[in-house]
C-alpha cells in the first residue's frame, strides 16, 4: 500500500488486552486499523483544542494514580495556579489506586490549553480528556 509507514508501539499488557477486546467487539479486522482510527480521533481532538481561540467553557477529565508520590500535591498546585479559569472540581475515588477529577473550566482557550497540558504532563496521570465549547 503506497504512503504507509510501519511504526512500532509498546503497550502495557492490560491496555493491549483491553484494545484487543474492543477490536473484536467492534468488528475490526486488525489492530492497525483500530489504532489508525484512534490516532485520527486524537489528532482531530487535539487540533480543535490547539486551534481554539477566545472564550471557551468545558470540562477536563483527569484519571490518575493517586499513589504516585507527590502527584496529588502537584495537581493541586497546578489547579491553584489556574484558578482564573477553573470554576469547580469534582473528585471521585474509582479504586484503591485510581481517582478521577472533573475540572470545570471557563475562560481564555489558550489558558485552558496550558492548564490541560500541565496536568496531562504529570507522571501518574493516565488520561486527560478535554471537552470545550464556544461561549
Amino acid at each position: 500500500m503506497a504512503g504507509i509507514v510501519r511504526v512500532g508501539v509498546t503497550f502495557p499488557p492490560n491496555l493491549l488486552r483491553q484494545l484487543d477486546e474492543l477490536i473484536e467487539k467492534m468488528g475490526y479486522e486488525n489492530r492497525s486499523k483500530a489504532i489508525q482510527d484512534a490516532v485520527s480521533m486524537f489528532v482531530s481532538e487535539q487540533r480543535g483544542i490547539r486551534d481554539a481561540k477566545g472564550c471557551r467553557a468545558g470540562v477536563l477529565m483527569v484519571l490518575y494514580d493517586h499513589e504516585v508520590r507527590g502527584l496529588e500535591n502537584a495537581l493541586t498546585h497546578v489547579q491553584h495556579h489556574y484558578s482564573s479559569v477553573i470554576c469547580s472540581t469534582m473528585h471521585v475515588h474509582l479504586s484503591e489506586r485510581e481517582c478521577l477529577e472533573a475540572v470545570a473550566v471557563k475562560g481564555d482557550a489558550a489558558e485552558i490549553r496550558r492548564l490541560s497540558d500541565e496536568l496531562s504532563s504529570k507522571r501518574g496521570v493516565k488520561l486527560l480528556k478535554t471537552m470545550l465549547t464556544v461561549i
